[in-house]
């Protein structure tokens, strides 16, 4: 089965949603149960030492979670983070940071996703973490 949306859609999306000050997060590949985004870096994404911040990285893992979920149920902009479990491993520095979100589990109330970030061509991640989503209540047919 394919994504019920696509990388097209996904950024339009984001574009008319969420209103950016500065460099903004991209889709960059989406298939079913799995979205992958890029974010090309500026000094507002960074610590001192040149880190990039954990609410930066937080942030993609949430938008990357967010389309691995649209890309099973369609657009369903009320699904929302009900849990985000995140493990910094190694410093994150670079220009171009990457979050591949891959769903491990969706079922009628909750979806679980494992998402990995890293600098765009590192081999190793730079934080790993579980996200959570919940998924809006069908409404029964009677």
């Amino acid at each position: 089965m394919a994504s019920k949306i696509s990388i097209e859609e996904a950024n339009r999306f984001m574009g008319e949603a969420f209103e950016a000050k500065g460099p903004r997060q991209v889709v960059t590949l989406i298939e079913e149960g799995r979205a992958v985004v890029r974010l090309e870096t500026d000094t507002s994404h960074l610590r001192p030492g040149g880190y990039i911040s954990g609410p930066t990285q937080m942030s993609m893992v949430d938008t990357a979670s967010y389309f691995a979920v649209m890309s099973l149920v369609g657009f369903e902009p009320m699904a929302v983070t009900s849990n985000l479990n995140m493990n910094f491993l190694r410093p994150c520095i670079g220009k171009v940071v990457v979050a591949d979100a891959r769903m491990l589990k969706i079922g009628v109330a909750l979806a679980v996703m494992e998402v990995d970030v890293r600098i765009e061509g590192a081999e190793k991640a730079s934080s790993h973490a579980i996200c959570t989503y919940a998924l809006p209540r069908k409404e029964q047919k009677s």
